[in-house]
């Protein structure tokens, strides 16, 4: 229960439009797309960084676990309110407040959908690289939160790579600025590289200045066609050992196929049990003598077919389709975005069908695999048996097989709750000791997204 003045503040402070109490429409911020679901007391709906800290400092002042949040993309856990409390909707927070082709920047705030700040770089030729398969629908400040990537990082890099820095509310409720607005500069610590990825654990984001980069001429396609999972994945060491680097390199296994086919019948031929999807970009010279190259490095004695693809939007339709597909053809699923060095995906690939067949585990593979990012999903049946219990003894194997593999568990989707048992296995003790000491010195109370990231 928040106590009777907590609530009449935030009342004063946003109006009955922006403050919510009832259950009945708190209910529905309390989950994201990891299917996690804990209803938080309240939910706020600031319009300015002057709200964000009024509020962080009302729940400093009565010791309120505080949950920001964005649209609940995310599939980690990240932004459910797992403590109750209040959930921080950042989501009115719309604004594009300038965009600067000059210096190649846009500042935007938190809720700014991804796609819309494409929509506006574009006329001025420019594009911002983070493209999760979430694009049309998540915020800025969630790509922000969970330092995303999508299909194009190969290339161009992650959300980290793209922000030159941030206005923001520590949680004891100081009002920081990182960064600057060149792409040079190296006064003091790098506070914004710190705080992107942070899950919203050390402050609230409440305006971000990124860097925009220019449009390419133009881009082009190549699918290539293989009898077996091992001999794509040393495909993919070779395209990436050569020094032409693919704008986005997408891996297909047989079960991602299978769902594929069923929608697209006429994309991919029956007897491919693996396969890529691989985009180049550039002027028309560069792209041409990068199809060259790529397509050689895809030789394969189990090579069926590789060939151009004049237009690659009709490969990322297919591509960015799977992920809700799966929800179709089981109950529950385990979805995993680990990351090897791309020099061991041969292995990783062929332990994890190894796993999933020895714990009798549906298991789809896809991902950003010119990164080494593989997204692993166990499908489960939570009331067959004891499926889930041979899933969840499945994944633990398939994290171990990632650090021997020198890999990380999450590439792009964050830890949250979902991967917080886990986190012991890949960062040490006194490592994770220092990381507690600096979420301390930034919310010295702990009301910013309690529980979340360390076990």
């Amino acid at each position: 229960m928040l106590p009777d003045a907590f609530s009449r503040r935030l009342s004063l402070l946003l109006g009955p439009d922006r403050f919510f109490t009832d259950p009945a429409s708190c209910y529905v911020y309390g989950y994201d797309n990891s299917r996690n679901h804990c209803v938080p007391e309240a939910v706020a709906f600031p319009l300015t960084t002057e709200e964000v800290q009024a509020i962080v400092l009302a729940c400093n002042e009565f010791k309120i676990p505080l949950t920001p949040r964005g649209r609940a993309t995310g599939t980690a856990g990240g932004s459910v309110p797992e403590q109750g409390g209040l959930a921080l909707s950042l989501e009115r927070m719309r604004r594009i407040i300038a965009v600067d082709p000059a210096n190649r920047a846009m500042v935007v705030e938190p809720g700014v959908v991804n796609q819309e700040v494409q929509d506006a770089a574009r006329p001025h030729g420019f594009f911002w690289p983070p493209d999760p398969s979430s694009a049309a629908y998540c915020t800025v400040g969630g790509n922000l939160a969970t330092c995303a990537g999508g299909p194009h990082a190969v290339k161009y890099g992650v959300t980290r790579d793209h922000v030159l820095g941030l206005k923001a509310i520590t949680g004891k409720g100081d009002l920081i600025k990182t960064g600057a607005y060149t792409t040079k500069a190296v006064v003091g610590y790098d506070l914004t590289r710190l705080i992107i990825g942070s899950e919203g654990t050390l402050a609230v984001i409440t305006e971000a200045t990124l860097k925009l980069t220019p449009l390419p001429e133009m881009a082009a396609g190549i699918t290539a066609h293989y009898r077996g999972i091992e001999s794509c994945a040393h495909a993919i060491t070779r395209i990436m050992a050569q020094p032409h680097i693919p704008s986005a390199l997408e891996f297909l296994d047989r079960g991602a196929l299978d769902l594929i086919r069923a929608h697209y019948p006429d994309l991919v031929p029956a007897d491919t049990q693996a396969m890529l999807m691989i985009e180049v970009d550039g002027g028309q010279a560069e792209i041409e003598s990068s199809q060259r190259a790529v397509m050689q490095a895809c030789q394969d004695p189990a090579l069926i077919q590789v060939q151009p693809v004049a237009d690659p939007k009709s490969l990322w339709a297919a591509r960015k389709a799977l992920s809700p597909l799966l929800r179709d053809i089981a109950p529950r699923k385990i979805n995993e975005d680990v990351v090897v060095p791309v020099s061991r995906l041969p292995e990783l690939l062929t332990g994890v069908t190894a796993l999933a067949t020895r714990y009798q585990i549906a298991n789809v593979n896809f991902g950003h695999a010119g990164n080494g990012n593989i997204h692993v999903n166990l499908l489960v049946d939570p009331d067959r048996g004891d499926e889930l219990q041979r899933a969840e003894a499945c994944l633990s194997e398939i994290f171990d097989l990632v650090i021997r593999l020198n890999g990380t568990l999450s590439g792009e989707h964050g830890v949250g709750m979902e991967k917080r048992p886990f986190v012991g296995r890949e960062i040490d003790a006194a490592t994770m000791a220092l990381m507690k000491e600096v979420k301390q010195v930034f919310d010295p109370n702990a009301i910013l997204n309690p529980g979340k990231l360390f076990p």
